[in-house]
């Protein structure tokens, strides 16, 4: 299974069952369990239905360690389900049966990974919740990536040779400083969508943003964890979910969060350079993805001219974006043809595409043109999500890559080690009870076929019906709480959401230049997921560190009054 190229950003257990291993102590059952316990042997007969399975919580208990930055950390793993339900659901009402089809209301069992730090008062430990994007993504590439106690390793910028793939202490946990929790989003992992209409309940801007915010919500609750600082880190998708879920927290469950951490921003979809064909005269992402395509020019060795520092040619490069091109788009088709070639000698001088080419596309390229011409005369393929990686091209002749050749070089090294990993060490997704014991850990879903884009920002009075704008969301948030901090992270080679666009983003929040102090902006030499470029991942660990560090104060003894 590999990532698609698309054109958008695109129950109960019956009985308990004890297993016990060296160093781990394992309990398969709801959170919430009756005072009733069947013997191991006796429950693993059972053959429970699927929706019984999925339609309570789920919890199995393991522990481990991690050595991160010459520090020894023990943590308690705990990987199971909780449970959430559509927007409106009331919880002391029965849920709703379809008289005719005699199914439930809708509800999502979503599967999480939790790593507790041992020996430390939860108040004061802070605790960040942690998801990918897609939409439809499972959390796992952050987890096996960036952020878990154990990483897969991958090539830098090629293929990663076919398993056995290489499982490793990850030195760049997070876990020093923070407890973890890697969500996976509704119909991913292994957790299921059950009952009536049960994607339009949950495979949407609005649905699924209010699934993760009653998810935290109850996570917070049941853990005991409300008096802890709290922060969410969103990747790509993830980053558009953040600014609705800090919104909604803060709004309908009186939470407000310490920081929201953003890697690989979009927050503003008509900023999106893969569907801008589409949007004739907005002109815009044009503009924001040129210091993309410079990097990724610069970094492939196919610029007419070598630049030496790569930061330095890319201010040059946004400062053209800002000028000249954007005076000559603006132009439209009434530009003169004198500005068209110099403008397009230019965007040859930065992008090493040929004059012609940028003439024939009207001085626009989208991403997936440039992706297919900048290696064509190579016969290759550049990275969509990470531009330093290129792979064979599939077909000479089209104007766009059908394929991303990053998603295609690691994709398969993540899918084996979560699986091997979960199974193995966290115990998880072989419950005896459940069918033939096997479940399956679903990667991906095919949600964003079936995505609803429609989003309601705050104040308004009816949803928006066309391409998602997250802006005031975050804006809101900040506003409420006026003490929220937000940290951008981007990586200079991601074709997919450019840096230049996140910083675009930024500076365009509707909130006040005091509130914009709030923010702060990391670029990397790596890509959409920033974390595959090992220096790059070290680099995300301590400024992510710093940022939670620096962000909350741990309560100081105080008598009791």
């Amino acid at each position: 299974m590999r990532k698609k190229q698309t054109g958008l950003k695109l129950a109960g257990l019956l009985a308990t069952v004890s297993v016990f291993a060296a160093g781990t102590s394992l309990v398969w059952q709801p959170l919430a369990i009756a005072e009733e316990n069947h013997p191991a042997a006796e429950a693993a007969k059972q053959k429970i239905s699927v929706e019984d399975f999925f339609g309570k919580p789920q919890s199995v208990t393991s522990s481990g360690s991690v050595t991160v930055h010459g520090a020894h950390i023990d943590y308690e793993a705990v990987s199971g389900t909780l449970i959430v339900h559509k927007a409106g659901w009331d919880d002391s009402e029965l849920p709703d049966v379809d008289k005719d089809k005699k199914q439930p209301d809708a509800a999502a069992s979503m599967y999480y990974v939790a790593y507790f730090k041992k020996g430390v008062r939860p108040e004061n430990r802070p605790i960040t919740f942690i998801y990918n994007g897609g939409p439809g993504s499972s959390s796992v590439w952050l987890h096996m990536g960036a952020f878990g106690p154990k990483r897969v390793v991958t090539a830098d910028d090629a293929h990663t040779p076919a398993a056995p793939y290489s499982i490793v202490n990850n030195n760049d946990s997070l876990l020093d400083v923070s407890d973890l929790v890697f969500i996976d989003a509704p119909g991913t992992g292994y957790g299921r969508l059950i009952g009536k209409d049960k994607e339009k309940a949950f495979w949407g801007t609005d649905a699924d943003a209010g699934a993760f915010t009653d998810f935290i919500a109850q996570f917070l609750s049941r853990f005991g964890r409300y008096n802890s600082p709290k922060y969410l880190f969103g990747e790509s998708y993830g980053t558009t979910r953040s600014a609705i879920v800090a919104n909604k927290l803060a709004d309908d469950k009186g939470i407000d969060l310490n920081g929201v951490i953003l890697l690989s921003q979009i927050l503003n979809y008509d900023n999106d350079i893969d569907g801008v064909a589409m949007n004739p005269s907005v002109d815009q992402p044009y503009v924001l993805a040129l210091p993309s395509y410079a990097a990724t020019a610069w970094y492939h060795k196919c610029l007419p001219a070598q630049h030496p520092d790569l930061k330095a040619f890319l201010k040059e490069v946004e400062h053209f974006a800002l000028t000249d091109y954007t005076a000559a788009l603006q132009e439209g088709n009434a530009i003169s043809d004198a500005q068209r070639d110099a403008t397009a000698q230019k965007l040859h001088d930065y992008t090493g595409l040929p004059v012609e080419y940028i003439k024939k596309a009207d001085l626009r390229i989208s991403g997936g043109e440039f992706e297919k011409a900048l290696q064509g005369d190579k016969d290759l393929d550049t990275g969509r999500l990470d531009s330093r990686f290129s792979g064979p091209t599939m077909d000479k002749l089209s104007q766009f890559s059908s394929y991303d050749p990053q998603s295609s070089a690691m994709s398969s090294a993540y899918i084996a080690a979560f699986n091997d990993y979960a199974r193995n060490t966290l115990h998880y997704g072989n419950s005896p009870a459940f069918g033939d014991g096997y479940q399956e850990y679903k990667f991906f879903s095919d949600a964003i076929m079936k995505w609803d884009f429609s989003h309601k920002q705050p104040n308004a009075d009816f949803p928006i019906h066309g391409a998602v704008n997250v802006l005031p969301d975050l804006a809101s948030a900040m506003k409420h709480n006026p003490s929220l901090k937000v940290m951008l992270n981007q990586g200079y080679y991601d074709l997919g959401t450019p840096y230049f666009e996140g910083i675009y983003e930024m500076k365009h929040l509707p909130i006040s230049h005091d509130l914009s102090n709030n923010i702060q902006i990391m670029q990397y030499e790596s890509g959409h997921m920033v974390y595959a470029n090992q220096n790059a991942l070290t680099q995300l660990h301590d400024n992510v560190a710093k940022f939670i560090t620096q962000t909350h104060t741990a309560l100081a003894p105080a008598a009791a009054k």
